[in-house]
């Protein structure tokens, strides 16, 4: 087998090749601000501190794809909700003051401008900045932000919006998730127009740590399957991130048809690949608090060990579950690409596949 470049080895894996090794796309956003010596304050206003971070981090570590992220807060500061920002940790929303202070608000917010509503033209010049300097051999994944569900708590107050689920009239709450889905759709083209290989979302307020399965399907799977069809259709493969134990989700998680579904540790990834349908790329899932920060080295080659075995690489990028964290320790982050390469290797994936 050939030797790859990381973004190779990552189209090759959404082409459905076995490529030279699995590539490793780590959720690290913070770690890479740790690691370039800054702190989270000093690049959630500033797209190309960001990307100089991700490109310190990734030169130094050697793995395949960077995953442009800040906090959650930054489509809905978009369209005018209040954050609060932080010295060390992301920025997030103040719940305690609501841009929807009644649904039918909805029908006046604004349709956010990507190149100038907020801080969203921070992330994109942080991905025409990495994709300009690194872009050409490593898989660059615009994120954009928050999914339709995500958004819908954030403008509304989460505790609020599950009051009005079960209170308003369903039509004016799909036509709530309508608006996110839009805006969200909007920031995610806008990724693509910036040069991305990939873009995605995360939904973690539609995942089972705050509704049942079954509120999912009724109310955050079709928003996600009309914004990834409508995102997809643009040219750039979709990504759905939702944190959480998804083992009650994933399969409808995976009809929505994103073409990537990055999965938290409490996902059984060996039932998931089974799951969903064979062309979908699974994303993850090493726990990212052990064995990653507070395992050893011993314990996370076990756990990338393990997380390959249960797929047989099959359509599988290593990263961890969720956002790694930023005191990771250097030698266990070193020790996860290292187990990737050695166990995600071509010649162990055959044999694992049984393919002779």
């Amino acid at each position: 087998m050939k030797d790859m470049t990381s973004l190779q080895r990552c189209l090759a894996v959404l082409n459905g090749e076995i490529p030279d090794m699995l590539p490793v796309i780590p959720q690290s956003f913070m770690f890479a601000v740790e690691t370039a010596g800054m702190k989270i304050g000093d690049v959630n206003k500033n797209g190309k501190k960001m990307a100089q971070a991700h490109i310190i981090s990734q030169e130094k570590y050697g793995y395949d794809g960077c995953v442009i992220d800040f906090d959650d807060a930054t489509i809905a500061e978009a369209v005018g909700a209040k954050v609060i920002f932080r010295e060390d940790e992301p920025a997030t929303v103040d719940e305690s003051c609501p841009v929807l202070k009644d649904l039918r608000d909805v029908y006046d917010m604004p349709i956010p401008d990507p190149l100038s509503s907020g801080r969203l033209c921070e992330w994109l010049e942080a991905t025409r900045t990495l994709v300009d300097a690194i872009g050409d051999h490593v898989f660059v994944m615009g994120r954009a932000d928050q999914g339709p569900f995500s958004i819908a708590c954030l403008l509304r107050g989460t505790t609020q919006f599950m009051m009005d689920l079960l209170t308003e009239d369903q039509k004016l709450i799909e036509d709530v998730l309508e608006y996110c889905r839009t805006i969200s759709a909007v920031f995610a083209k806008a990724q693509k127009d910036a040069g991305a290989h990939a873009t995605s979302i995360g939904d973690a307020f539609a995942g089972p740590n705050l509704i049942s399965p079954d509120l999912y399907r009724q109310f955050a799977l079709e928003p996600e399957k009309k914004l990834t069809q409508e995102v997809q259709d643009y040219g750039i493969p979709f990504s759905i991130h939702i944190c959480g134990n998804t083992n009650g989700i994933i399969q409808d998680m995976g009809m929505t048809g994103a073409r990537i579904l990055e999965i938290d540790w409490m996902l059984d990834i060996k039932e998931a690949r089974k799951l969903v349908p064979e062309d979908t790329v699974l994303m993850g899932n090493i726990d990212p608090s052990f064995p990653l920060v507070i395992g050893t080295s011993s314990d996370v080659e076990a756990a990338v060990k393990n997380v390959i075995e249960a797929t047989g690489g099959r359509r599988h990028i290593i990263s961890s579950g969720c956002a790694m964290g930023r005191n990771t320790p250097p030698e266990n982050f070193k020790a996860f690409i290292a187990a990737a390469r050695k166990y995600g290797s071509y010649e162990n994936i055959l044999e694992l596949q049984n393919i002779k």
